[in-house]
C-alpha cells in the first residue's frame, strides 16, 4: 500500500522575495496590515532586501500594480493590501468586487500568489480590529504573509 503525502503548512521563506501593495486610501489601516505582513515576512525567514513595498492610490488599483509586478517573475508572490469600508452609496461593492476579481484574475494568469488582503468592513471599528497593530495574531496582513509563504511552499511541492 502506497502512503499518501500531505503538502501544505510549510511558511519557510528562505530565498523567497516578496512584493507588498499597499493601497493608500485609509491609509492608517493599510499601514498597520502593512507592517505586519513585513514583520511575519522578516520572523519566517525572508531576506529585508527581499521585500519590495509598492503603493497604490486605492484598492481599485490594486490588481494592475500586482498583474505588473508578478509578470516580472521577480517574485514569487505579490501581497495585496486595502481597506474599503461601506459608504452610503454602490461605490463600496464595485470596488470590492473589482479588486477581488483582478487580484484572482491576475494570480491566474501570472501562476504567482497574490493574497487578497483588502479588508471589506461595514464599519471602520471592524477595518480597525482586523489591522490590530497590538494584537497580531487578529492583523490580516500577518494572515496573508503567512498565505503567500505557504502558497509559494505549496506550488513548489507539486
Amino acid at each position: 500500500m502506497k502512503h499518501s503525502q500531505t503538502i501544505g503548512a510549510d511558511y519557510s521563506g528562505k530565498s523567497t522575495k516578496v512584493a507588498i501593495v499597499s493601497a493608500r486610501f485609509n491609509g492608517e489601516i493599510v499601514e498597520s496590515m502593512r507592517v505586519a505582513a513585513h514583520q511575519t515576512l522578516l520572523d519566517n525567514e525572508v531576506n529585508q532586501a527581499d521585500i519590495k513595498h509598492v503603493y497604490v492610490p486605492g484598492a481599485f488599483e490594486l490588481p494592475l500594480a500586482c498583474k505588473t509586478l508578478a509578470m516580472t517573475k521577480k517574485y514569487d508572490a505579490v501581497i495585496a493590501l486595502g481597506c474599503v469600508i461601506r459608504g452610503a452609496t454602490p461605490h463600496f461593492d464595485y470596488v470590492c468586487n473589482s479588486s477581488a476579481e483582478g487580484i484572482q484574475q491576475a494570480s491566474l494568469e501570472t501562476n504567482i500568489p497574490i493574497a487578497f488582503g483588502v479588508l471589506t468592513t461595514d464599519t471602520a471599528k471592524q477595518a480597525h480590529e482586523r489591522s490590530s497593530a497590538t494584537n497580531i495574531e487578529q492583523n490580516k496582513g500577518r494572515d496573508m504573509a503567512l498565505c503567500v509563504l505557504e502558497m509559494i511552499n505549496v506550488l513548489k511541492s507539486i
